[in-house]
C-alpha cells in the first residue's frame, strides 16, 4: 500500500539503547498474555500478532537500564494496554456500542484498589484479568502518592476512550487544542511516565504536582503521541476509520495537504522536545533550590528525566521497526547508509542540527517594541447576546472608593483615570447580569484586583528584572488567604490588602475543601505571573502548547471557574466537575475569552510593553508568518473553540446527565452553569469593545505606562537586594 505521506526528519538527540534482558521479557510476556486469555480464542490476537508487534522490543528500548524482572513486568503492562486498545476497538468502536463501552470501562477501576487488601471482582474478560494481575504485582513497591497518580492516569486512559467513541459516532474531528488535551489522556503517555518512575525513581511527592514536573510529563506525552500519530496515520485513519490522529486534525483545521499536516505535526513535536529540554535545564534546577530538595530527591528527578528521554529515543526506534506502523524505508533514510542498529535513528546530523538551530533560536530573537498597531479585529463568532446588570452605574460609582481604601490608586501603577478607563464594572455587569448589587461589587473588585496584579508584576518587578522579589510577593499573597483562621500578615502593599479583604468576604460561607480549591485557583494565577516574568527576562517566546495552557492561568481561568461555581451547592457531585465534558466546556469557554484578550491587546502588548505572551506573536514565531496570517489562525481557533463549547453543551452534557444519573436539581444547576459561561464570553467581548484599555488612541495617551510623576517602588527588598545595596 502506498504511504500517504513521506515521514519527516525527526528531532531525536538521544541515542536509543537496548536493555540486555530483551529475550527474557519477550518470552515472559508471551506466556503471560496466553495465561490472561489474550491470544488464541480471544478474537483479538493470535501469537503471530503479538510477535509482530514486539512489545518486548518496545520496552527494552524505552527502559534500557532496569533489571530483567522489572522489564518483564513493564512489558506485561504494555501488552495489556495495547490489547485493551484493540479489544475496545473491535468490541465497541467498530460496532459503535457506547452503552456497552461505558459499562465495560466503569468496571476497570475496581481492579486498581489503593489498598491491596480491598477485594476485587472476578474478572470477566482478558482486560480485567490482566489489570488485576498487574496491579497486584506492581503497587506493593510503590508509594501511596504514586499509586494515586498511576491509577488516575490509567482511568483517564480508559475513560477517554469514550470521547473517541463519541467522536466516531458523530463523525466529528477535534480542533487542535481539544485534541492535544484529550490525546494525553487516551494516548497513555502520562501512564507511561508512571512506569518510567517505576523503572527509575519516584519523583518527590512534595513537587510531583509542580509546574516543572508537570511540564516534563506533558511535553514527554505530547511528543510520544505526535510521533505515534505520524507513524500510525495509515493504519488508524485509512484502515480503522479513526478520527483521533494529529495529522488528520491539522489537515482538517488548516485545510492543507496530508504532507503539510504531517510536517506541521513534526514541527510541534520538535517544539515540545525543546520545551522538555528547556524545563529540565532551567525550571527544574530552580525548583530544587526554591523547595530545598535533598540531594537524593534531586537525583530522583534527574533519573526520571533521563528515563523520559530514554523512552523518547527508544519509542522512536521501535516505531521504525514494528510491523504495527507505517515505516517503510524509514531506516534507510539515515545519511549514514548501512547503519541500522540501535541508536542510528539519532544519527541524522543534518536534521538534528537544523531542528536544534533555527527553530530553537527563533524563539529568542524577537525584537521588542516593534510598531504593529493598531490591533486588527476580525468578525468574531459570538452566538450569545450580552445582557448587562441593571446596577452597572452604581457599581461604577462604588468601585473607586474601594480601590482608594485598598491603596490601589496610590502606588504609581494606576490612578483614577486608569480605573475609570478600564471600566471593570462593565465586565462584571456582563458576566453576572442578574446578580445583586453586593455580588456585582464583589465580582468587579476581583476583576480590579486581578487586572491590577497583571499590570503590577511587569511594571514593578519586570522593569527591575527582579524575579526573586516577584516570588516573595507571590508567597505573601498566598498567606493572605488563610484556610482555617490563620493570622494574615500585615499588608505590605495594595495587592495584599485588597486580596485579604476579598478573601474574607468571598469565603465566609465556604467549608475547608472549598477554601482550599479557591485559594489554589488564585495561587495558580499569581504563580503564572512569575512564569511570564522569567520568559520576559530571557526574551523567549513560549512554545505554542505551553503558552495556551499557561495563558489560562495568567488570565485567571481557575479563579473564574471558582467564582462562577459559588452558590452551586452540593447537588452537583465533585466528580461531575472533574469529568471530561465539564472540563471541555470550561476550557473551550476560557480559551475563547483569553484569545479575545490576545486579539484586542496585540498592539498594547507587542508595541508598548515589549511582551512575548500573546498567541498571535506565538503563531507568527512558530509558523514564520505575518500578523494578518497569524490573526487568521487565532481567529479560526477561537471559532472552533466556540463551536466546541456549543457541541459539548448540546451533545455531551445530556449524556453526562445520564452517565451520572443526576437529579433534576443537579441538571438545572449545570444548565445554569452553561448559561453563566455564555454570559461570561459575551460579557468579555462587550467589555473589550467598550473599555479604554486597548484602543490606539488610549495607548498613545498612556505610552509611559506609569502614573506620571509617581514611579512605583517595590513593597519590600530581598536579601540579595539588601546585600547589593550594602556593597554599593
Amino acid at each position: 500500500m502506498t504511504q500517504p505521506f513521506e515521514l519527516p526528519h525527526f528531532y531525536m538527540p538521544y541515542p536509543a539503547r537496548l536493555n540486555p534482558h530483551l529475550d527474557e521479557a519477550r518470552a515472559h510476556s508471551s506466556e503471560w498474555a496466553r495465561g490472561m486469555g489474550m491470544l488464541e480464542g480471544s478474537g483479538i490476537w493470535e501469537q503471530a500478532d503479538l510477535d509482530a508487534h514486539d512489545y518486548g522490543l518496545l520496552c527494552a528500548y524505552t527502559h534500557p537500564e532496569c533489571d530483567g524482572p522489572a522489564l518483564s513486568l513493564i512489558t506485561d503492562w504494555y501488552v495489556w494496554v495495547f490489547f485493551f486498545d484493540d479489544h475496545f476497538l473491535e468490541t465497541f468502536k467498530r460496532s459503535q456500542d457506547r452503552s456497552g463501552g461505558k459499562d465495560y470501562l466503569d468496571r476497570l477501576p475496581l481492579f486498581m484498589p489503593l489498598d491491596l487488601s480491598t477485594p476485587v471482582p472476578e474478572p470477566l474478560n482478558p482486560v480485567e484479568a490482566g489489570l488485576a494481575d498487574l496491579w497486584a504485582r506492581t503497587v506493593p513497591s510503590m508509594s501511596l502518592g504514586w499509586r494515586k497518580r498511576f491509577a488516575e492516569s490509567t482511568e483517564h486512559l480508559l475513560n477517554e476512550s469514550m470521547w473517541e467513541l463519541s467522536n466516531i459516532n458523530e463523525g466529528r474531528i477535534a480542533n487542535p487544542v481539544e485534541y492535544i488535551e484529550m490525546r494525553r489522556k487516551v494516548g497513555g503517555a502520562p501512564w507511561s511516565a508512571g512506569l518510567v518512575e517505576f523503572a527509575t525513581a519516584e519523583v518527590p511527592e512534595p513537587v510531583a504536582g509542580s509546574r516543572p514536573l508537570r511540564v516534563l510529563m506533558e511535553t514527554f506525552s505530547d511528543a510520544v503521541h505526535l510521533r505515534n500519530d505520524l507513524f500510525s496515520y495509515q493504519r488508524e485513519v485509512e484502515d480503522e476509520g479513526e478520527l483521533s490522529n494529529g495529522v488528520l486534525v491539522l489537515e482538517t483545521f488548516f485545510g492543507c495537504t496530508t504532507q503539510q499536516a504531517a510536517d506541521t505535526v513534526n514541527d510541534i513535536l520538535t517544539s515540545r522536545l525543546h520545551q522538555f529540554e528547556h524545563t529540565a535545564l532551567t525550571e527544574v534546577p530552580a525548583l530544587a533550590l526554591d523547595k530545598g530538595l535533598t540531594p537524593d530527591e534531586v537525583r530522583a528527578i534527574g533519573a526520571y528525566a533521563q528515563g523520559l528521554q530514554d523512552w523518547q529515543s527508544g519509542g522512536h526506534e521501535w516505531h521504525l521497526r514494528s510491523s504495527r506502523y507505517m515505516n517503510e524505508g524509514a531506516l534507510a533514510t539515515s545519511p549514514l547508509s548501512g547503519l541500522t542498529g540501535p541508536g542510528t535513528s539519532a544519527a541524522d546530523v543534518g536534521a538534528l542540527l537544523a531542528a536544534a538551530g533555527a527553530e530553537r533560536l527563533r524563539a529568542y530573537t524577537h525584537v521588542p517594541y516593534q510598531k504593529v498597531g493598531p490591533s486588527q479585529l476580525p468578525d468574531f463568532y459570538m452566538p450569545f447576546e450580552v445582557r448587562l446588570n441593571a446596577d452597572l452605574d452604581g457599581a461604577r460609582q462604588r468601585i473607586t472608593p474601594w480601590a482608594h481604601s485598598m491603596g490601589i490608586l496610590e502606588e504609581g501603577v494606576w490612578d483614577e483615570d486608569k480605573l475609570a478607563a478600564y471600566d471593570l464594572p462593565l465586565c462584571s455587569a456582563g458576566l453576572d447580569p442578574d446578580g445583586t448589587p453586593e455580588a456585582l461589587d464583589l465580582s468587579a473588585q476581583w476583576l480590579v484586583w486581578g487586572t491590577y496584579g497583571d499590570d503590577y508584576y511587569p511594571m514593578v518587578f519586570g522593569h527591575r528584572r527582579d524575579v526573586a522579589a516577584a516570588k516573595l510577593c507571590t508567597e505573601r499573597l498566598s498567606a493572605c488567604m488563610p484556610l482555617a483562621g490563620e493570622e494574615i500578615p500585615p499588608p505590605a502593599n495594595a495587592m495584599e490588602r485588597a486580596l485579604a479583604d476579598l478573601w474574607q468576604r468571598t469565603t465566609v460561607t465556604m467549608d475547608l475543601d472549598a477554601r482550599r480549591t479557591f485559594r489554589a485557583s488564585v495561587d495558580v494565577m499569581t504563580e503564572s505571573w512569575v512564569w511570564e516574568l522569567s520568559n520576559q527576562l530571557q526574551n523567549r517566546i513560549p512554545d505554542p502548547v505551553d503558552f495556551l495552557e499557561m495563558r489560562r492561568a495568567t488570565f485567571g481561568s481557575d479563579l473564574t471557574k471558582s467564582l462562577c461555581r459559588l452558590g452551586h451547592g452540593p447537588a452537583v457531585p465533585p466528580e461531575v466537575y472533574r469529568s471530561g465534558p465539564v472540563r471541555s466546556l470550561e476550557n473551550a469557554a476560557i480559551d475563547y475569552g483569553m484569545l479575545i484578550n490576545d486579539v484586542f491587546s496585540y498592539q498594547k502588548e507587542i508595541e508598548y510593553e515589549g511582551e512575548v505572551h500573546n498567541l498571535i506573536l506565538v503563531v507568527q514565531n512558530f509558523f514564520g508568518c505575518d500578523y494578518p496570517t497569524a490573526l487568521g489562525v487565532v481567529h479560526d481557533l477561537m471559532t472552533q473553540r466556540m463551536k466546541q463549547f456549543q457541541h459539548v453543551a448540546a451533545n455531551e452534557f445530556p449524556l453526562l446527565y445520564e452517565d451520572f444519573q443526576l437529579s433534576d436539581e443537579a441538571r438545572e444547576i449545570l444548565e445554569g452553569y452553561v448559561v453563566e459561561l455564555q454570559n461570561w464570553m459575551a460579557g468579555i467581548l462587550k467589555w473589550h469593545y467598550d473599555c479604554r484599555r486597548y484602543g490606539a488612541a488610549d495607548l498613545a495617551r498612556r505610552a509611559h505606562g506609569f502614573v506620571p510623576g509617581r514611579l512605583p517602588s517595590p513593597p519590600f527588598t530581598t536579601t540579595w537586594q539588601r546585600a547589593s545595596t550594602a556593597v554599593l
